[in-house]
């Protein structure tokens, strides 16, 4: 009778492990809130009943440890105001490009190690506009895929804006 407990309890260990260890490095799933990356993702409600309403994604974490991001790439990153909290904006420069900030006359250069993100939704959005541009240590990685509902099932498509960057390349 011990032995297929212990059996169950060595599988059961060995998959935990192994399920740590792919969320850890090669990627996770996470739901939206928020209106800021609308139309692009549609946000969930945050009650128990709602809970399967909303785009569920998933984002790769391959990328995240040679920062080998793209211009127009949706990314997950931690707020640089609270730690605990998860954000997902789209990357529209990086370090050493220069934008031009929405809102104002203001052109400036993206500094070494950072990047400028912004939601989709514009003016509702908190990003750069408001944190200036982020260190790229604060982006975990790139969403890839749109996972539930079914019907929204697919690709998240890299969107580069055209006419507000400069890159680095072009100065």
């Amino acid at each position: 009778m011990a032995e297929p407990a212990w059996l169950l309890a060595k599988r059961s260990a060995t998959a935990a492990l192994l399920s740590i260890t792919l969320t850890d490095i090669v990627g996770n799933i996470a739901r939206t809130h928020g209106d800021s990356m609308q139309p692009t993702l549609q946000p969930g409600e945050k009650n128990l009943l709602g809970f399967l309403k909303g785009d569920i994604v998933f984002f790769e974490k391959i990328s995240a440890a040679a920062y080998k991001y793209h211009r127009g790439d949706v990314v997950v990153l931690r707020s640089p105001s609270d730690p605990n909290q998860w954000m997902i904006k789209r990357l529209i420069a990086m370090q050493g490009d220069w934008i031009n900030v929405p809102g104002s006359y203001e052109i400036l250069q993206i500094p070494k190690g950072r990047c400028w993100v912004e939601g989709d939704g514009g003016n509702i959005s908190l990003d750069s506009r408001t944190f200036g541009a982020l260190p790229l240590g604060l982006v975990q990685g790139r969403v890839t895929h749109k996972i539930w509902p079914p019907h929204r099932f697919g690709r998240v498509e890299r969107v580069f804006p055209k006419g507000r960057v400069m890159l680095d390349d072009e100065v």
